[in-house]
């Protein structure tokens, strides 16, 4: 195993000797002893375990250095690295360490600008996990650091964009198989009062906020940043824009465990050509209606005049599922020969209400049939179609989105090509998540042109 490890590295170095060429003077090059990719990981906890354990399985990098105030995670993120990285519980001794290339941020929301500030005023290049900013001034601050820095790469963790079934997802609106995409509904459903992994048990010598800090507005988004964010973006994908306006509501009504965010919001997000996003989270139910109920939390609808599209990402346990309904055709009325066409004929809208499709899978591109297929391969893509199509099996993607994230911003680190969830798109995801809850705070229609003049010294003008 380890010889093919060794292998391994020495293939992907083939691959990566230009890196130091496109670098900005500032960049170090890389120069481990290998010539891998190293990389520090800033926030070790829950979170930032997951991510470590899924670059493992990428083997396109080298854990050189961990970083967490909190001794506990420290030593557990080392372990998982399984690289004997050295440990700091100061960022800033990380970041001046010479041999790291890149780095992970996976620090609470509170945290994420401040890190990558520094990381990318160190040279580095940074992956942060979404949302990518928690301030209106830290949106115009990182955009600016970032034009003075472009060979940089910044990238987020918004993996939907590395999902095969979602980019499939995005083709078919491109190629107008759904014709005009209208609409959006979005969940995040889960029952806290089942499980709350915001709330829990707190390690000897932390404190609720410091352990449990999603549950604290000084230090988190809420259920907009941490859950919406990732379903906003897919809306603002989809239909290839950002909103106009946000309006909703929020609730702290059930959940009483010392939290200050709201337990539930509901939100609308209307976008330049009248399309809408519908978005609801809360913490007492966590049943999805969409694939039959057969999934539940979270999931994506996207609904245009001649399709719809019902998605969700996949997990470590469970395939990403994307089904297609097609929407019943217009009824046709034709006159008698001789006749004028009647002005309407009773029943005739109502042909085909209440007559649904039944959901096709979504083909990903592996499956497509193509000329250069063999017999046996055509045979094999068919076998499998109509097995998707009964419900024996499901068209897998060939890997989890978020090792494609990883793998992504690796060869953006060696070639300086730009992340499918690069800074604008991470800044307009900070933007909706911002905006939303302050929609929800002041009870009124929040324009997103706001933001201009937010967080520099100059009061938003209300509509």
């Amino acid at each position: 195993m380890v010889e093919k490890q060794d292998v391994s590295r020495r293939n992907f170095v083939k691959t990566a000797g230009a890196a130091a060429a496109i670098a900005a003077p500032a960049i170090e090059s890389l120069k481990a002893a290998n010539n891998a990719v190293q990389f520090g990981f800033i926030g070790t906890g829950s979170r930032g375990q997951y991510l470590l354990t899924h670059i493992n399985q990428t083997d396109q990098g080298r854990c050189a250095a961990v970083c967490d105030i909190f001794e506990g995670n420290l030593n557990k993120g080392a372990e998982i690295a399984g690289t004997n990285p050295r440990k700091y519980k100061d960022y800033r001794e990380l970041l001046a360490q010479k041999d790291v290339d890149c780095v992970y941020i996976a620090t609470p929301l509170y945290m994420h600008f401040p890190v990558t500030r520094d990381a990318l005023l160190a040279g580095k290049h940074v992956f942060c996990e979404k949302s990518l900013v928690f301030k209106p001034e830290e949106v115009h601050a990182l955009r600016q650091l970032c034009a003075e820095r472009p060979k940089q790469v910044l990238q987020v963790g918004l993996q939907r964009r590395y999902s095969k079934y979602y980019q499939t997802a995005r083709q078919m609106i491109e190629k107008g198989i759904l014709g005009k995409v209208t609409n959006v509904q979005a969940q995040w459903h889960r029952n806290t009062f089942a499980k709350d992994p915001w709330n829990r048990a707190i390690p000897t010598g932390l404190t609720d906020k410091g352990y449990n800090w999603r549950k604290y507005r000084e230090f988190s988004g809420g259920l907009t940043a941490e859950l919406g964010s990732h379903q906003i973006d897919v809306a603002d994908w989809m239909f290839g824009a950002t909103p106009e306006f946000v309006v909703g509501v929020g609730g702290h009504d059930h959940v009483f465990d010392g939290r200050d965010i709201y337990d539930n919001i509901q939100l609308i997000f209307k976008y330049p050509q009248g399309q809408k996003l519908m978005y609801s989270a809360i913490g007492t139910n966590q049943h999805l209606s969409l694939f039959g109920g057969t999934r539940s939390e979270f999931g994506e609808i996207i609904m245009g005049t001649e399709g719809t599209i019902e998605i969700t990402v996949g997990s470590d346990n469970e395939p990403a599922i994307g089904l297609w309904f097609s929407e019943p055709k217009k009824a046709q009325v034709t006159p008698a020969a001789g006749k004028k066409e009647p002005a309407a004929v009773a029943g005739a809208t109502l042909l085909g209400a209440g007559a649904g499709s039944r959901g096709v899978p979504i083909l990903l591109e592996k499956d497509q049939i193509t000329d250069a297929d063999s017999f046996l391969q055509r045979e094999m893509k068919f076998a499998r179609r109509w097995l998707a199509q009964k419900g024996v099996m499901t068209i897998e993607e060939d890997k989890n989105p978020v090792n494609a994230e990883i793998e992504g911003f690796f060869e953006s680190v060696r070639t300086g090509k730009r992340p499918k969830a690069d800074l604008e798109v991470g800044l307009a995801d900070s933007i909706a998540v911002m905006l939303s809850n302050l929609a929800m705070d002041e009870g009124r229609r929040v324009f997103f042109s706001e933001i201009d003049k937010m967080g520099r010294g100059e009061a938003p003008a209300k509509a």
